[in-house]
């Protein structure tokens, strides 16, 4: 029998693949678990168009996240805390205020749990840099600039 996969499963394929498996397994394990379904030219079509339509979106989140990785690339992010007269701030600098810095600056969305700082601690003022991971192979490096409120 002829299935198409809704959902990864393990040591059979991924998710919108389309495989062929016997029938008892199909019939009385991976349909009635929601895990697949059959393979019926009118299922094959509204895959096709559903896969289509995916594309597309993906293509649209590329082309976006590309874009805001250049804009990111030429800013310098200035992030403010707290310091003694020697330079040394109070705490240190981490990704959710580089996120809130960046968002109160230049206005763009960014999560913070795609930010990671390349210095292991931002513990004193100066110039540092971090990666934003944007989409699946896109990303881009900014600078900030720790200074003294």
């Amino acid at each position: 029998m002829e299935i198409i996969l809704k959902q990864d499963v393990p040591s059979l394929g991924y998710k919108d693949d389309t495989l062929k498996v016997k029938n008892g397994y199909a019939n009385n394990f991976l349909i009635p678990k929601g895990l697949a379904i059959m393979a019926t030219p009118q299922n094959k079509k509204i895959h096709a168009e559903n896969l289509k339509q995916k594309a597309v979106k993906l293509e649209r989140q590329a082309k976006e996240a590309q874009n805001l990785a250049e804009m990111l690339q030429n800013i310098v992010v200035k992030v403010g805390a707290k310091a003694a007269t020697t330079g040394k701030i109070f705490g240190s600098v981490n990704n959710i205020q580089l996120a809130d810095a960046i968002k109160t600056q230049f206005n763009y969305d960014v999560d913070r749990k795609k930010i990671t700082i390349d210095s292991e601690s931002v513990k004193e003022l100066g110039t540092y840099t971090a990666k934003v991971n944007l989409y699946k192979n896109i990303s881009a490096t900014i600078k900030f600039e720790v200074v003294a409120e």
